[in-house]
């Protein structure tokens, strides 16, 4: 059988740390500042002010995203190395009872117990593969292909400050009224949950709208608090 026949497909990297944090981070952006500018606008028509309070939010909730997405994936990641040791460890000590762990393994998967026993023999004659098929039955990861938290805050910063400029983008230059401020995230926050259906198995229009909807309400009431705090004088 040729290489070409073996393989009928590719998958895409699912293990990189990097999709989920960008996603976040630029909806989060998106959704948090848009809703913030609304807030302040809804309370004053200081355009220094409003654009004042855009930037921090930006600013501190670039950082705040890309430390909390750093130690949460240094977090989980220290507790799957933790647990790889264990099981290295075990291997070392001992090893016939690892084989006959695995070779169990197998037989629950519906391997016949003669065959089960015979590619375990040979698997744990390896101790690295050996270590890497264990964690991968055990724990569900592979000792190499941990999630690096350095990727996860670079990936949450960037993304966050991308989304959370949009919105801020037209009082930085210069345009008065938060109409246009509201129609570029609106737009944005369409095309943000339409471009997620990309890697989902929703349809554009279903995300796009969902994402819409979740933004627009979240500025909104915002807006709302806003103008009720500025009319009262507070």
């Amino acid at each position: 059988m040729s290489a070409s026949a073996e393989r009928h497909h590719e998958h895409r990297d699912v293990t990189g740390g990097w999709l989920r944090p960008s996603v976040f981070g630029a909806m989060d952006g998106l959704v948090s500042n848009f809703a913030l500018i609304a807030g302040v606008a809804g309370g004053t028509s200081n355009t220094r002010v409003i654009s004042l309070a855009g930037v921090a939010g930006l600013a501190a909730g670039a950082f705040s995203m890309a430390g909390g997405e750093y130690v949460s994936v240094a977090s989980q990641r220290e507790l799957a190395q933790a647990e790889i040791a264990v099981e290295a460890r075990e291997i070392s000590r001992h090893p016939e009872d690892e084989q006959d762990e695995l070779a169990q393994t197998f037989v629950e998967r519906g391997v016949t117990p003669e065959l089960a026993a015979q590619v375990a023999e040979q698997i744990s004659v390896n101790p690295a593969q050996a270590l890497e098929v264990h964690a991968r039955n055990e724990l569900g990861v592979g000792p190499h292909d941990l999630p690096s938290p350095k990727v996860a805050a670079g990936s949450s910063f960037l993304s966050f400050g991308v989304g959370a400029l949009l919105p801020l983008a037209p009082y930085l230059l210069g345009v008065r009224g938060l109409w246009v401020s509201a129609v570029l995230s609106c737009l944005a926050l369409f095309g943000a949950g339409a471009l997620v259906s990309t890697v989902t198995a929703r349809s554009w229009l279903y995300s796009g709208t969902r994402q819409l909807v979740v933004g627009a309400v979240a500025a909104g009431l915002t807006f709302g608090l806003g103008n009720l705090i500025g009319a009262s004088g507070l």
